[in-house]
This record gives C-alpha cells, sequence and structure tokens, in this order.
C-alpha cells in the first residue's frame, strides 16, 4: 500500500427536502470538477424557515479528496515543477 496525501474543500450544499438531499447535491457538483473524492465530514447543519416552516436545509461539510501520484511526488520533492 502506498501513502497518500488528501486535501481539504469546504462546501455547502443546499436543498428543499432534506439535509441528506443538500449533502448529496454538494458532492454530486464536487465531483464533476475536483476527481478522487474520498469521504466528506457534516461540519454544519442549518435552513430556512418562514411562516413556521423549513423552506431550505443548508448543510456545510468538508470534502477529502486524494491527489494522484504524479501530484505526490511534486509534493514530496520527488519530482521537479517546470519553469
Amino acid at each position: 500500500m502506498s501513502n497518500k496525501v488528501y486535501r481539504l474543500t469546504q462546501v455547502l450544499g443546499t436543498a428543499d427536502d432534506s439535509g441528506g438531499d443538500a449533502i448529496r447535491t454538494a458532492i454530486k457538483t464536487a465531483s464533476g470538477r475536483i476527481r478522487n473524492l474520498d469521504w466528506f465530514q457534516v461540519d454544519e447543519i442549518r435552513g430556512g424557515i418562514k411562516d413556521g416552516e423549513v423552506t431550505e436545509f443548508q448543510v456545510s461539510l468538508k470534502i477529502g479528496f486524494r491527489y494522484e501520484e504524479e501530484d505526490n511526488r511534486v509534493l514530496h520533492g520527488t519530482r521537479r515543477r517546470p519553469g
């Protein structure tokens, strides 16, 4: 098993129906832009209220993504960056 390096990004997902849907929205959107997503951690759940009813769920989460092997060599100094 090789060593791995991860990076965190923080996102906020929203949905009308549930916190779970807000998480799925955030992860689906992030996965279209970031490769190697491996895990997430919910930091905060909040929402909107109007006339005594919940109108929106907002979930703040951290998503961990793994650097690719090529990126690991750059981070650990075993490959020089161009330029």
